[in-house]
């Protein structure tokens, strides 16, 4: 007896479906994932080392820069009680970067209240995109330290200037992106919204904001690395507290090795909080 095999879509019928694809077993996805790990954390290491190795180099030819070790030093010691607080002018580490990200957040949730709103409206708008775009687009490439006298004219207090000036540099990513994805939407969705007669509300709740998630979360993630590099530069000309101001307090006082441990911990808590935002936007985009 002749046995004939049944063709692709004979057993597509018979199965009721695809034919099923073999998947690769659990502990070689695991094992994937660990070489994947260990690739990372190994050229991550090459990475710092040839880093360090540069630095020393320098060092040795620049006796007033403090080599690797001293660097070091100086970072363990500031790690060893980063909360103690003896005075206006004596305070840890941690809480000093504490001051700092207070001040961060702030004027970060002022940049999006305000951002994200204002990219809605040039996004939806071709009147409100010319109107606006042409202010966003000449105070954008604007230094942050020039908004500093302005924010200390207007609100008379060194602390609030450095919110503001935070919020004003911050503000135009957020904006920009926002406008952005409102302006992206697909036609066919639009579409879908006449059809259902959506009011502006709910066309903005259901149609624009989904859409435009991704784009306002990576315009989030933009003003926050932004916001962070700017608090330093605000806080050395702003502060009595903050890591910016740490890091001029050192430096005045002939401590550079205390200035390369604040760079490393303000690179640190960057990386942090950019990952926080790249696990927001994936999550966006899932």
């Amino acid at each position: 007896m002749t046995i004939v095999h049944p063709t692709p879509t004979e057993a597509e019928e018979l199965t009721g479906g695809t034919p099923a694809v073999p998947q690769p077993p659990a502990n070689k996805k695991a094992g994937g994932r660990i070489m994947r790990l260990v690739s990372g954390v190994g050229w991550a290491s090459v990475g710092v080392a040839v880093f360090v190795t540069l630095w020393a180099l320098v060092a040795r030819s620049s006796p007033d820069l403090p080599t690797p070790t001293e660097g070091f030093a100086a970072l363990r010691e500031l790690l060893r009680y980063p909360f103690y607080d003896l005075g206006p002018n004596d305070k840890g580490i941690g809480r000093q970067l504490g001051v700092s990200l207070v001040k961060v957040f702030k004027g970060f949730a002022l940049a999006t209240l305000v951002g994200v709103p204002l990219g809605f409206l040039m996004g939806g708008s071709r009147r409100a995109w010319a109107a606006v775009n042409p202010i966003v687009q000449i105070l954008r490439p604007v230094s942050p330290l020039a908004w500093f006298p302005i924010g200390l004219v207007v609100l008379k207090d060194v602390r609030s200037a450095a919110v503001f000036v935070i919020f004003i540099t911050s503000l135009w990513p957020t904006v920009i992106n926002t406008a952005a994805g409102a302006a992206s939407v697909p036609m066919d969705q639009r579409n879908v919204a006449r059809v259902f007669k959506f009011g502006r509300l709910a066309y903005i709740r259901h149609v624009v904001i989904p859409h435009s998630l991704p784009s306002i979360i990576t315009g989030m993630r933009l003003s926050m690395g932004i916001a962070w590099m700017v608090i330093v530069a605000a806080e050395m000309l702003a502060g009595n507290t903050g890591i910016g101001y740490f890091v001029w307090n050192s430096y005045n006082g002939g401590s550079l090795a205390y200035v390369i441990s604040a760079i490393v911990l303000i690179g640190t808590v960057g990386v942090l909080l950019d990952t926080m935002f790249m696990r927001l936007a994936r999550k966006a985009a899932a």
